[in-house]
């Protein structure tokens, strides 16, 4: 009986609705007048239809295109102020190396012969030497970093040890203020660092521009790097932080020596110690 009760309203709609369709087609039917009447009475309910789910759409789309917009605006201003700096310590140094001297270091320009970048450790030769003033010990820097250590002295070239080598690290700080700690070459790429032994309290945000320190005698402060990129906490003290360098190592040609004038008075004092 209660099946009976379920079925019947059923059968009941679907004769209702088999009456309507055959009905709606006779009236189509009847004359080319009624046949237009019905053609535009259905575009405009599909067009009402099609509208209403289409401006759904769109209002469920337009919180994830806002993030993405957000996301786009936040690395636009990101590399902006990189740039920024950039340019601007790029001139502070063009127009050190004009001078000659600057902040208590002596430039040299100088244009890059040779250049190793396939190995673990990596070199160039500079094609000026202890002729031109140059000594062992002295940095090499570019306006996008620093590139290298003077190893050996001729009397018109040098081998530089390269930034991308394993035997070589530069002393470098988050920001002009921010902490300190040992860059290295990440190992692999042409323009992968990692900066080491950052206390795990640091704030940083990826973007963030990398500085020489000045704590090393080799080169002068405040000379970008690169940007900082991912993070990994090691020993649950420290952060491993990987930076993009600046410099392309493998479009490197011209470079600047640098020697730190008071070099000697600042190894007297610290053997004297």
């Amino acid at each position: 009986m209660r099946k009976n009760n379920f079925i019947k309203p059923l059968i009941n709609a679907a004769i209702f609705i088999i009456l309507e369709i055959a009905a709606l087609n006779m009236l189509r039917n009847s004359g080319p007048l009624q046949d237009t009447w019905f053609s535009k009475g259905t575009h405009a309910v599909m067009g009402t239809i099609w509208g209403s789910t289409q401006n759904i759409k769109n209002y469920f789309s337009l919180r994830s295109t806002n993030d993405q917009l957000a996301l786009e605006n936040h690395a636009l201003r990101t590399r902006i102020k990189a740039l920024e700096t950039f340019i601007s310590d790029s001139i502070r140094i063009a127009e050190a190396g004009r001078n000659g001297l600057a902040g208590g270091f002596r430039y040299i320009p100088a244009t890059v012969v040779k250049i190793s970048n396939n190995t673990q450790h990596n070199y160039m030769i500079i094609g000026k030497g202890y002729a031109d003033g140059i000594n062992t010990g002295c940095g090499v820097i570019t306006g996008k970093g620093a590139v290298g250590i003077v190893d050996a002295v001729g009397k018109n070239f040098s081998y530089a040890r390269s930034f991308k080598n394993h035997n070589m690290n530069i002393s470098a700080r988050l920001g002009k203020n921010g902490a300190a700690g040992p860059l290295t070459w990440d190992g692999t790429s042409r323009s992968g660092g990692i900066l080491k032994e950052i206390p795990h309290h640091v704030i940083f945000s990826p973007g963030d521009t990398v500085y020489t320190s000045g704590y090393s005698s080799i080169f002068p402060a405040d000379i970008p790097l690169g940007t900082v990129g991912g993070a990994k906490v090691v020993n649950g003290a420290t952060y491993e932080i990987e930076v993009k360098l600046f410099e392309d190592f493998g479009a490197l040609r011209y470079v600047t020596v640098v020697e730190n004038t008071s070099k000697d008075e600042m190894t007297q004092l610290e053997e004297a110690q």
